[in-house]
């Protein structure tokens, strides 16, 4: 018997009778992190990283039902020992480590390896079952150094204040837009908020964070906002609430941004290749460093990336169908 298989409502363990991560309503669901495709709203119990918490309370209002467990802080449910790992994806975000019967399953959720300075660095969790997303699961993707990306932010901004325009960054309001934040120049200038990045960083706040930067409302005068970074959702792109902030340089931070077909399908001045992500490389490090004898691949380039790992490391490997993808909705403001 598996540990884990895939429903109609999510990655579930039958063992325990728990969801990891369900896109349906169910009684128990263990989730690895804050974005809208792995924690969502409806289910009679919650259980998250307790960094994870205040992001739970804040978009899904579930603060009746949430147990909060620390990360290698292990518990049972029916005989499965289970327990929550930093996957280094944003704050809070987890691995879920599932033990039973000798046999160990990790699951990742989103996840990569190479520090950005703000999400608590991920942790290798050797296991015989590896559940890896794919987002970016084709050698084409390599990003650089996120160190070397946020100097590269720091460079466009002062560049644009020399000539007189504001720097509007798009990127999650939850992972990114800390990320950006937290490695600032505030020595440049003024740093504004969107709301969605505001409630966030609030939210964050609650447990200890701090990420610079002023919410913008209705009653500032946008027409004096001059020479500043303003951080904001991708949806705020192209909206009458970003177009009174003009003139500005736009630029994108994604893992996408590495092609150049995505900056222009964008529409935007410039494109930071900063992900939240595994690249190529992250990806095939930690398939062989878990020690997994079977990997099992879900969303992104999983067709590719479960051939790759079968044929040039003769591990078994096979495709979980899952709805997780890598965009994030919110609204503008």
């Amino acid at each position: 018997m598996k540990l884990l298989t895939v429903n109609q409502k999510g990655l579930y363990c039958k063992q325990a009778d728990v969801y990891l991560d369900p896109w349906k309503p169910v009684d128990t669901a263990l989730i690895s992190h804050g974005h809208s495709d792995h924690m969502r709203w409806g289910m009679k119990n919650y259980i998250c990283q307790e960094q994870t918490v205040p992001i739970l309370n804040l978009r899904i209002g579930a603060e009746n039902n949430v147990r909060a467990v620390a990360y290698n802080d292990p518990f049972e449910i029916n005989g499965v020992k289970i327990s929550f790992h930093p996957a280094g994806h944003i704050i809070g975000s987890s691995q879920i480590r599932l033990e039973y019967e000798g046999e160990v399953w990790v699951f990742t959720g989103d996840y990569k390896i190479v520090s950005d300075g703000v999400s608590q660095p991920y942790e290798l969790v050797k296991c015989d079952h590896f559940i890896t997303e794919s987002t970016f699961g084709l050698p084409i993707y390599n990003f650089p150094d996120p160190h070397e990306i946020y100097e590269d932010i720091n460079t466009f901004w002062r560049k644009n204040v020399a000539l007189g325009y504001n720097t509007v960054l798009l990127g999650y309001s939850l992972g990114k837009a800390q990320n950006i934040l937290a490695h600032l120049d505030q020595s440049i200038g003024d740093i504004y908020l969107h709301g969605a990045v505001a409630n966030t960083n609030e939210a964050l706040a609650t447990i200890g964070y701090d990420f610079p930067g002023v919410r913008i409302t209705p009653e500032n005068d946008r027409s004096k906002i001059k020479g500043a970074v303003i951080v904001a959702p991708p949806s705020a792109s192209d909206t009458p609430w970003l177009r009174k902030m003009t003139p500005y340089k736009i630029a994108m931070c994604s893992g996408w941004m590495q092609l150049r077909g995505a900056r222009r399908r964008r529409g935007v001045d410039k494109g930071f290749p900063l992900s939240d992500h595994c690249d190529w490389q992250q990806l095939n490090q930690a398939v062989q460093d878990t020690g997994a004898k079977h990997v099992y691949v879900t969303h992104g380039y999983e067709n590719n990336f479960s051939k790759w790992v079968s044929e040039e490391y003769g591990i078994k490997s096979s495709i979980f169908k899952t709805l997780y993808n890598d965009e994030e909705e919110e609204v503008s403001e």
